[in-house]
């Protein structure tokens, strides 16, 4: 399934926190495509703020993603051990007034992880066209109380009422910097790129057409998403 000798390249971020990119990663990228179309009827809207579809992938797979995760991802992450693992087949198909409040700015997925865990994540782009989107990076500029407040005001109110709190927050797609957060770094979107990175630090999909997007998985923003959840290193 995958390269047996990945390259890493380190992307700076802040605080000491980075990005891993490989490219090239799986062995053969279009095998996964052809099965997304394939299996296309399996997709179903997102249970979460994920803007679009997802699918399961089978025990097998996820199985295999771990152990190269823990090969050569898991320790530069701050990982020493790893208890949990998700991944699935993800297209983003939203148009930016479809969007929720919480889905207008960035995002981290380490929400309910115990002290003493930490959770990577990790983005694999099975798509050619890099107008798409890749991954980018954000650094809050508020304490962390009041970007905690953003975000559950985000989860709680309506559209509407969220944007008359916070009219600084604009509605669709988050691109660029706003004035709660710093945008630090982007990965760009390469077609068998994987990127991982630290689930605590914001990030979104950098989206800016949307107009491109669709629930084809042979032409949209096709992605394998994973979740790494790791007792942490002892520091």
């Amino acid at each position: 399934m995958f390269n047996p000798h990945p390259k890493l390249t380190a992307v700076p971020l802040f605080d000491g926190h980075e990005a891993l990119v490989i490219d090239d990663v799986l062995a053969e990228p279009e095998r996964w495509v052809a099965a997304a179309v394939d299996q296309r009827g399996q997709f179903d809207p997102a249970s979460h703020t994920y803007p679009g579809l997802e699918a399961a992938l089978p025990d097998g797979v996820r199985h295999m993603v771990a152990e190269f995760f823990a090969a050569h991802v898991r320790s530069r992450l701050g990982g020493r051990r790893t208890l949990d693992t998700t991944v699935r087949l993800s297209l983003v198909t939203l148009q930016p007034h479809e969007l929720r409040a919480r889905q207008w700015f960035c995002h981290r997925d380490s929400a309910g992880v115990p002290e003493g865990q930490c959770i990577a994540a990790s983005v694999l782009y099975l798509f050619h066209d890099e107008a798409l989107g890749g991954t980018a990076f954000y650094r809050p500029r508020r304490s962390a109380s009041e970007t905690a407040l953003l975000v559950h005001e985000a989860g709680i109110l309506g559209d509407d009422e969220f944007a008359r709190r916070h009219p600084e927050i604009a509605r669709g797609y988050m691109t660029e910097g706003n004035a709660w957060f710093e945008r630090v770094a982007e990965v760009g979107a390469r077609w068998n790129r994987i990127v991982f990175y630290d689930g605590s630090v914001f990030h979104s999909a950098a989206l800016r057409a949307p107009e491109r997007l669709g629930a084809d998985p042979a032409r949209g923003r096709l992605t394998m998403n994973g979740f790494f959840t790791c007792r942490k290193t002892a520091r």
